[in-house]
């Protein structure tokens, strides 16, 4: 295509997004001089007093039980999220697909069944949930942020929307995404730059921005996303938000469309993102319940084990040992990062658990290797799907006006893996085998933990940051392998928020001895006046394929947080 041809094939498509918003849900939007928009949505007038206390219930077991006994119906929560997530989009730029008379029309066969029967679908009855732009609704496009993608309809659902159907959920927006998925932020020429409402000049992270930006303004009670190097726990700490990072194939993605498509020896996982820790468990167990392995022929044949939620193999969960990684020696993180892991180590100490240091273990190899997995390529897939329009391979994710001056994009991974050039299928495999003996080594290390923790057992979990900083302005967030480290060695992962950055509190550390560029960069970027206020976020790593364990020992660390905030 021309130039012109793709620019105005985008300015179409944008263009249908916004006739899909009726007049009446449309709101005066706030100056782009004010950056925080989260009051927004509870003081533009147009949710109803009901509207907002169904928005504004973030425990997600609370909304359940208020739909299956009928207290709320489904087209009420539907309208009532559609709305919110329509004032979300106006404020943040977040979503791609709207199709409010296709959720209605789900949401209304909902509450007449119920109406009908005295039962509920399933256990995510009647409940509204948006979905990245990678999951395939039938008779919908899927974009996925190439303009070249435009007019691609599915043919059938994803595996995961069929399930979601099975558990009685509504399945309601779908939200924006970065061309080619590789950024931690979200921008694309079809659908333009998501932001974060907590600071719309910093990013809400990526891939999964836009389900970041649309859940943390409550305009979703429950929200997925997909992660390869961090895409769902990266917004959901740059947001406020917790989420689950599940292990390869624990969770169906057939069906869904990705880059990359055929890489397999670092998997895409889906996962959810709540505003609350029962969100990350109802959703993981529904869908564990519903058999995925007999739609998806990846999925782990793994039922969801009471055993392991209850912590029996972490001394039921009583007195465990966490291990704080407080740096992952490649770039030092951010003062209210550390002031976060601080919290968070005093909150599990206060609740009776040990915290040990984490003793970090040939992460330049994991991160050498795991980068030069990810473009053994040479951008062959990206290029394709860009040429099928003609649009631009976007280089940047700095914006062309008002660009902050620190914008990095991410120079240390080019540094480490060098010039990128197509490997051959023998030299893809030699990373193959090097990153199963990775894991072997990792997996040694973790389990001679033993010694130290004074339990009995390795350490129970691994408690670090999710990025070197929290939100970032836009074009700023480079570093990504707080999380890619344990993708590439596939540990199940849940996400958590701890506390916000305080000028005040989070005053500049003094120069240290910077280990690379990227290092010094990104402790130059640091300015407490433009960080306060963000969320800070961090996980909590598990083992592989331990889903249910990670969910019962974020709820423990978030009751501690919770009991020792109180205490302050």
């Amino acid at each position: 295509m021309a130039d012109q041809d793709w620019k105005t094939l985008c300015a179409q498509r944008k263009q249908q997004q916004l006739d899909a918003i009726p007049p009446q849900w449309t709101i005066a939007p706030p100056p782009d001089s004010q950056r925080n928009v989260l009051n927004v949505p509870r003081t533009c007038g147009l949710l109803s007093p009901l509207e907002l206390e169904i928005t504004e219930t973030a425990d997600v077991d609370v909304l359940l039980q208020k739909l299956r006994t009928g207290a709320w119906s489904s087209v009420q929560a539907t309208t009532a999220f559609y709305k919110r997530a329509i004032i979300a989009q106006q404020l943040t730029n977040c979503l791609t697909e709207i199709f409010i008379e296709r959720a209605l029309a789900r949401a209304r066969e909902l509450d007449e069944h119920l109406a009908r029967t005295g039962t509920p679908v399933g256990p995510l009855h009647g409940l509204p949930i948006s979905l990245k732009d990678q999951f395939c609704i039938k008779g919908m496009e899927t974009i996925m942020g190439y303009a070249g993608w435009i007019g691609r309809r599915a043919e059938t659902d994803s595996v995961l929307v069929e399930l979601l159907h099975e558990c009685g959920a509504v399945p309601f927006v779908r939200t924006n995404v970065p061309q080619t998925l590789i950024w931690g932020e979200t921008y694309n020429h079809v659908f333009g730059r998501t932001t974060n409402p907590y600071n719309r000049y910093m990013t809400p992270g990526g891939s999964s921005g836009g389900e970041g930006a649309l859940v943390a303004l409550r305009g979703s009670p429950l929200g997925v996303g997909t992660d390869i190097g961090g895409s769902v726990r990266i917004p959901a700490a740059f947001c406020g938000l917790y989420s689950l990072r599940p292990s390869y194939e624990r969770l169906p993605y057939c069906r869904a469309v990705n880059a990359q498509e055929g890489q397999e020896s670092i998997s895409s996982s889906l996962g959810p993102m709540a505003n609350s820790a029962a969100g990350v468990r109802a959703f993981t167990k529904a869908i564990v319940d519903a058999k995925p392995w007999r739609k998806d022929p990846l999925a782990v044949r793994k039922e969801w084990s009471a055993r392991e939620y209850a912590l029996e193999e972490h001394g039921g969960g009583a007195r465990m040992c966490f291990a704080v990684m407080w740096d992952n020696d490649v770039v030092k993180p951010h003062p209210p990062v550390l002031r976060a892991l601080e919290i968070t180590k005093s909150a599990l100490e206060a609740a009776g658990h040990i915290v040990i240091d984490w003793k970090t273990h040939r992460h330049l190899e994991i991160y050498k290797n795991t980068e030069s997995i990810f473009a053994a390529d040479e951008g062959h897939d990206y290029r394709t799907d860009c040429a099928l329009s003609g649009e631009p391979l976007i280089q940047t994710m700095s914006p062309d006006t008002d660009a902050h001056e620190y914008a990095l994009d991410a120079p240390f991974a080019k540094v480490i893996v060098g010039t990128p050039r197509h490997l051959s299928a023998w030299e893809l495999w030699q990373l193959h085998r090097e990153k199963r003996a990775l894991r072997k080594a990792h997996l040694d290390h973790w389990e001679a933990t033993a010694s130290r923790t004074g339990t009995g057992r390795p350490v129970d979990a691994i408690i670090s940051p999710v990025a070197p900083y929290a939100a970032c302005p836009h074009g700023c967030n480079s570093d990504a392998f707080y999380t890619t480290l344990f993708n590439a060695l596939d540990y199940a992962c849940a996400g958590f928020p701890v506390t916000l950055a305080d000028a005040a509190r989070d005053r500049p550390a003094p120069p240290h001895a910077f280990r690379n560029s990227e290092d010094e960069a990104v402790y130059r970027l640091y300015d407490p006046e433009l960080w306060h206020g963000m969320p800070v976020g961090l996980q909590l790593v598990g083992r592989t394929q331990e889903e249910e364990g990670v969910i019962g020992m974020l709820e423990v660390v978030d009751a501690a947080l919770k009991k020792y905030k109180d205490t302050q």
